[in-house]
């Protein structure tokens, strides 16, 4: 028997062994992954149809170190593919196709989708690969006019004729519209359904057999016979005239639609003389107007100011009104036509290219293609994806896009709560600034230059304040009128008190906030002749002058 120690080595063995085997199962359902870490140069190749002249870049996408696929420039075709290490038969079991795409300067006109594509032999290669080269499946956002919606169209061969016909998802879902990375995953079931998932999220369930599609994969049994002609005596008239109907005697047909009302009366005071328009009496004949030249000068019309006051002016007539005995033109009346035949249509015959399918039969992918035209630069592809299990989609989803797109939010959350801080600020605030920024170019001018130390503290203090109070405001201006005051007398009188009313303490404008420098307070001795100034308290006071 085997001991304790033996039987948890074999536990423990058993465990490593199961994870090799589920991380080896995880590599067998990933056929194809592309993270560009490394340059696309070597792997990728460039088409070189001369129609396609857009320049691929390796670069980083914005505000990130992870590197992707570039389009770099505007107004440009674009073709680059890359074979698939294995050709993929969506036969052979659930397929999941999976990219991130990030619209660095948004997307007003242009694609920005992939092509899976069969293999070569089909006829197509990677150095002229264009929009003619034969793809299974294209999937991918595309954008341009009225034309806004994640495209899902695949290929499909008619097993009948032998041609390949496009179908067209009916109603796609809307791509993202913002410039942050998105990733867009199709996941396509043996059982004929479709997902598409944007950022993880189901947008889009359909049946790839049902009339989702247009056109339907399988085609209608029966079609209408293109030899099949109307007859010429066919009467698909469902109404004619009634032929037995006769005009009415007293039916008149030339009755007007309109009468003049013969009990309209002219309204009291109506100006039968004056005309409509006169000269304008204000108008004056240009100095430069030559009457051989320009011919003789005639003023500008007005409208008759009497008329305005008036009822109204010149010749007045009775005002129209509907005839009563109007009745048009006589038709007879329709009835139901005892001929009608219905409607013709030509008959139906069994469709040649119809066929029964149960199970849809797309075409096996050898390679990945994007081939698209755009008016914007910016757009970046990343994470491309090529697996079996939609569990390994997931996981790249959580691994590579949702970091990406996580810092993307927030820095664009940061943005955005900058503009709404900006925007909020309040009407005082606006008014405290413009008030400002007079003040500031008020104390520039150069006869206040003597007070220009004082101004400039006083204004500094109360910018510097957040909580200072229009009071206080309204103080600074009455300073300054003051100094101007005193200046025009040829006398310096200090500011008035001020009452601070509910100002707080650490807001009021003290004395020593607009004291004088000593040097001028000895011209300002010599200035006053029948004056002193005192300081009480918080304010400076000119005592009235002395009686002599």
């Amino acid at each position: 028997m085997l001991s304790m120690a033996s039987r948890g080595m074999a536990g423990f063995g058993l465990l490593v062994l199961f994870a090799c085997f589920a991380i080896a199962a995880s590599l067998s359902d990933t056929v194809f992954y592309e993270n560009f870490d490394e340059d696309f140069e070597g792997r990728w190749v460039v088409s070189q149809n001369s129609d396609y002249g857009g320049t691929w870049k390796h670069a980083k996408s914005d505000g990130h170190d992870d590197y992707g696929l570039l389009v770099s420039e505007k107004a440009k075709k674009y073709g680059i593919a890359v074979d698939l290490p294995e050709k993929v038969d969506p036969k052979d079991g659930s397929l999941v196709l999976q990219y991130d795409l990030r619209l660095q300067n948004g997307l007003e006109c242009g694609g920005a989708y992939l092509k899976f594509l069969q293999p070569q032999e089909a006829g197509w290669t990677a150095n002229d690969f264009n929009n003619e080269s034969p793809y299974s499946i294209m999937f991918g956002p595309d954008k341009c006019g009225a034309t806004n919606k994640v495209h899902f169209i695949f290929r499909h061969k008619n097993p009948t004729t032998g041609k390949y016909v496009e179908h067209h998802l009916k109603n796609p879902p809307v791509p993202a519209g913002d410039k942050l990375s998105h990733v867009y995953t199709a996941i396509i079931y043996p059982n004929n359904t479709l997902r598409i998932l944007i950022d993880g999220e189901e947008k889009k369930t359909a049946d790839l057999l049902s009339e989702e599609f247009e056109p339907t994969v399988i085609p209608a049994k029966t079609i209408p016979d293109p030899e099949d002609k109307k007859p010429e005596d066919w009467d698909d008239r469902a109404k004619i005239p009634d032929p037995d109907a006769t005009k009415p005697d007293d039916w008149d047909e030339d009755a007007p639609r309109e009468i003049e009302d013969e009990e309209a009366e002219k309204p009291e005071g109506w100006l039968d003389d004056e005309p409509d328009e006169v000269d304008d009496p204000e108008a004056v004949k240009p100095e430069d107007w030559d009457d051989e030249e320009d011919g003789e000068w005639e003023p500008p019309k007005i409208t008759n100011p009497k008329c305005e006051e008036g009822p109204g002016c010149g010749e007045w007539k009775r005002p129209l009104k509907a005839n009563p005995a109007y009745k048009g033109k006589w038709r007879a009346p329709m009835i139901d036509n005892p001929a009608y035949q219905g409607i013709w249509a030509p008959r139906q015959i069994p469709n040649p290219e119809y066929f029964e399918l149960e199970k849809l039969n797309l075409e096996a992918v050898a390679a990945i293609g994007i081939e698209i035209w755009t008016m914007q630069d910016g757009i970046f592809f990343d994470n491309i994806l090529v697996a079996h299990d939609e569990a390994v989609a997931e996981e790249y989803r959580k691994t590579t896009w949702e970091p990406k797109h996580t810092v993307e939010k927030e820095k664009e959350a940061a943005e955005a709560k900058k503009s709404d801080d900006k925007a909020d600020k309040t009407s005082v605030d606006n008014i405290k600034e413009k008030v400002f920024e007079a003040l500031n170019k008020i104390a520039e001018v150069p006869f206040l230059a003597k007070y220009k130390e004082q101004i400039d503290a006083v204004l500094d203090k109360a910018e510097s304040n957040p909580n200072v109070t229009l009071g206080v405001l309204a103080t600074i201006p009455v300073l300054l009128f003051t100094m101007l005051f005193s200046l025009c007398l040829g006398k310096k009188k200090s500011p008035p008190a001020v009452t601070t009313g509910a100002i707080k303490k650490e807001d009021l404008v003290t004395a020593d906030d607009v004291s004088v420098p000593k040097g001028e307070q000895v011209e300002e001795a010599e200035q006053e002749q029948a004056g002193e100034i005192e300081k009480e308290g918080v304010s400076a006071r000119r005592r009235p002058r002395r009686e002599t």
